[in-house]
């Protein structure tokens, strides 16, 4: 954790973090900014290591997997992990 790395790949490993952990992004969101997991602090303020790698709130790791899960749930055909980013990009702006 704290290792700055692309969104996708840190959305294809969701099942690998922590479900108390958070993701920070940099903006815009897209599959390719910036980011890493790090655990949030109690204070709601974003890690040092997020404020220093100029990443903001993204989403929680439990938050991440449910919208996941619900969205695997209503569709037929698997989707593409460029597809998982997306809906987890378009539930970060329009739902969070």
């Amino acid at each position: 954790m704290g290792k700055v790395g692309r969104l996708i790949e840190i959305v294809e490993r969701l099942s690998e973090f922590d479900e108390y952990d958070t993701i920070y992004a940099s903006e815009p969101w897209t599959e390719d900014p910036d980011a890493m997991v790090a655990t949030g602090l109690d204070t709601g303020r974003s890690p040092p290591e997020a404020v220093e790698a100029g990443l903001e709130y993204f989403l929680e790791i439990h938050i991440s997997r449910e919208v996941i899960e619900g969205w695997l749930a209503s569709i037929e055909e698997k989707p593409s992990l460029s597809a998982v980013c997306q809906r987890l990009i378009q539930y970060a702006v329009n739902d969070a």
